[in-house]
C-alpha cells in the first residue's frame, strides 16, 4: 500500500484509445490517478462525469486525470463514448496496478465476500511521488475535493 511521500508504482497499461500509457508519460506533470470498480455503474458514472466536468480546472492546475478499473478496453471505449469522457481510462484486468496501490481489497455486500476495487484517488506530483491519497471515496463531490487539494499543493 502506498502512502504520501512514496514513489508512485510504475505502470504501463492499455488505454481506451488503443495506446499504452505509463507513469513516465506524465513526468513533469501532476497526475490524478483514480481507481473505480466498474464502468457504467451509478457511482462510477457520477464520479467520472464530475471529473469530466472539472477537467478544465485540473488542466489549469497542470494536472492530468486518468481512471483505472479492471474492465476491458472495449468496455472503457463504450463507457467513455456514452458519457463523453475527456480523459484516458486504463484497463487493469490482472489487478497488477490496483494491487501495487493497495486498492484491490476483499469487499462484502449482502453477506457475500469478494475481491474488488476500493474506490481510491491518488495525486502523483511532478517528481512521481504520492502527494495525496483518498481511500474509500464517495463518488459525488470528490472531484471538487481533489481540485481543491491540487490548488493547495
Amino acid at each position: 500500500m502506498v502512502s504520501v511521500g512514496d514513489p508512485a508504482p510504475p505502470f504501463s497499461l492499455p488505454a481506451d484509445d488503443g495506446s499504452s500509457l505509463s507513469l513516465a508519460d506524465f513526468a513533469g506533470r501532476r497526475l490524478v490517478l483514480y481507481f473505480y470498480p466498474k464502468d457504467d455503474t451509478a457511482g462510477c458514472t457520477a464520479q467520472a462525469c464530475e471529473l469530466r466536468d472539472d477537467l478544465p480546472a485540473f488542466s489549469v492546475l497542470d494536472a492530468d486525470v486518468v481512471g483505472v478499473s479492471p474492465d476491458s478496453v472495449a468496455s472503457h471505449v463504450k463507457f467513455k463514448a456514452k458519457y463523453d469522457l475527456n480523459f484516458p481510462l486504463l484497463s487493469d484486468p490482472e489487478h497488477a496496478l490496483s494491487q501495487a496501490f493497495g486498492v484491490w481489497k476483499e469487499k462484502s455486500m449482502y453477506g457475500r465476500t469478494y475481491m474488488g476495487i476500493e474506490r481510491s484517488t491518488f495525486i502523483i506530483d511532478e517528481e512521481g511521488r504520492i502527494a495525496r491519497v483518498w481511500r474509500k471515496v464517495k463518488p459525488r463531490g470528490h472531484a471538487v475535493m481533489v481540485r481543491d487539494a491540487l490548488a493547495d499543493l
